[in-house]
């Protein structure tokens, strides 16, 4: 299984595997920087690809240190044992083509822009993108909505557990883009409408209305984080092959209610139309059409801050789960550690 995220957001599969067959993954060169990071008991190898455009591997390193801390800080462990990271540098000044494979336990290739300032890299969401794929199992063609809208959800709120983001800026993100998942004219549900919008926000939409309905019928004491980390507990990470419903019926095991399944079952094969102003008017998110104020007197209040920083059940259920910045502040302890570095140089 491939993912891919770029600039234009579309996958094909089919050409990118005949392009890794013509062009095999690239063999690490003397100007290569290597280093290893481990987070919990999982250990990230990451090369450096120079080239012509050279990166600061400080700037690089905090920013995989960002990203597998935000991945840890959701799911209470880092989803693969090892991962093999590789970093193409360009010259330019961006993030781009982030790819996720399951094999070798878990590789990921990302571009990064010689030009990138460490500002950049810390507002970048594609490298925690591609690592939350780690997380799940690899899925079929059709149901590739659910692996990006997985990963298009969880992002920014793994981000904000970390200490690297915050809830103004999510729920600002959330109101404007959330919109372009839902169903338009022709739309045949889920499973058979591949668009760019309802295959990565057509299946963020799903989460968050499965997130908030867990949270409802549980009286918030769990939500999806609960769910994904039973799926990933049970075996089901990216280099497992599993039929959605299954992973579902996990999910809805680990949670305790019956929601993924009955969600998919409403919206696999139809469209389903979701009142988003009402969704954000209940969970206190009010919006001037370019910043938002977050209400803690609205019904859904506490649903909304379970969602950003957590439920108690979901942070007591892995003893490796990290503790919450205090003041949502990335100075806080880091959970991942430099085991070794190597720079090669001509």
């Amino acid at each position: 299984m491939i993912r891919m995220e770029s600039t234009l957001g579309f996958r094909k599969c089919a050409f990118l595997v005949f392009l890794l067959l013509l062009f095999p993954l690239r063999a690490i060169k003397a100007a290569d920087v290597t280093s290893t990071l481990m987070i919990g008991g999982s250990r990230i190898d990451v090369t450096i690809e120079t080239g012509d455009a050279p990166l600061s591997q400080p700037d690089v390193m905090k920013w995989v240190q960002s990203a597998a801390e935000s991945v840890t800080a959701y799911y209470g462990h880092f989803p693969v044992p090892h991962l093999t990271l590789r970093i193409i540098s360009f010259d330019g000044n961006s993030i781009r083509h982030g790819m996720t494979w399951g094999k070798h336990g878990g590789l990921i290739e990302i571009h990064a822009g010689s030009k990138t300032t460490p500002a950049d890299f810390a507002d970048d969401w594609m490298l925690t993108h591609e690592m939350i794929h780690l997380a799940f199992p690899s899925m079929e063609d059709e149901h590739h909505w659910i692996e990006e809208g997985l990963s298009v959800y969880v992002e920014p709120i793994a981000r904000i557990r970390a200490g690297h983001w915050t809830a103004p800026q999510m729920w600002s993100d959330l109101v404007r883009d959330m919109p372009k998942g839902l169903p338009k004219d022709g739309d045949a549900g889920l499973d058979h409408t591949h668009t760019w919008g309802r295959t990565y926000w057509g299946g963020a939409l799903f989460c968050f209305v499965a997130d908030v309905e867990i949270r409802k019928q549980t009286k918030n004491k769990k939500g999806l984080e609960d769910a994904l980390r039973g799926i990933l507990n049970a075996g089901g990470d990216i280099n497992q092959d599993w039929d959605l419903e299954k992973a579902l019926k996990m999910g809805d095991t680990a949670a305790g209610v019956e929601v993924l399944q009955k969600l998919y079952a409403d919206w696999k094969d139809k469209p389903v139309q979701v009142d988003l102003a009402a969704m954000w008017k209940q969970l206190g998110v009010e919006s001037d059409g370019g910043t938002v104020r977050l209400l803690d007197d609205a019904p859904l209040s506490a649903v909304r801050r379970a969602i950003e920083m957590g439920t108690p059940s979901a942070k007591a259920s892995e003893g490796t789960a990290p503790a919450v910045p205090k003041n949502n502040s990335s100075a806080s302890r880091p959970l991942a550690v430099y085991a070794g570095r190597t720079a090669r140089s001509n």
